[in-house]
């Protein structure tokens, strides 16, 4: 399927596709924002799968680059999926995912469902 606009509980989500490109750089993150700012969104759900692993180290300071150019075009980020085997291996991930689940500009969350849960308690 390719990534596809929703509106999910009021609210205008571009829905990635699982099976689409993985975001290796900057520049991957800004065609997505210019996707789905063009397309209306509000929200870009990411599959976890679909982000290099380096954002999920934090060394590498990839996670804070792409969560500041969502944050600059005023877009919401959710990561959808199972990102346990990477928490389970950093202290200061985790730290970041529980940080930025408390507020409501970048969302990690294990499913759709989770997410839909999220936006509708908004």
């Amino acid at each position: 399927m390719p990534d596809v606009l929703q509106e999910r509980n009021g609210v205008a989500v571009l829905v990635c596709d699982p099976d689409g490109p993985v975001l290796a750089t900057t520049e991957a993150a800004l065609d997505l924002i210019g996707t789905a700012g063009f397309g209306g969104a509000e929200l870009v759900a990411v599959p976890a799968a679909r982000l290099d692993p380096s954002f999920f180290s934090l060394g590498t300071r990839f996670a804070g680059e792409i969560m500041q150019k969502f944050v600059n075009y005023r877009l919401r980020l959710a990561v959808v999926g199972d990102i346990s085997a990477h928490l389970a291996a950093s202290g200061a991930l985790r730290a970041l995912v529980a940080e930025s689940n408390r507020h409501g500009q970048v969302w990690f969350v294990p499913d759709l469902a989770a997410l839909d849960a999220r936006l509708a308690a908004r």
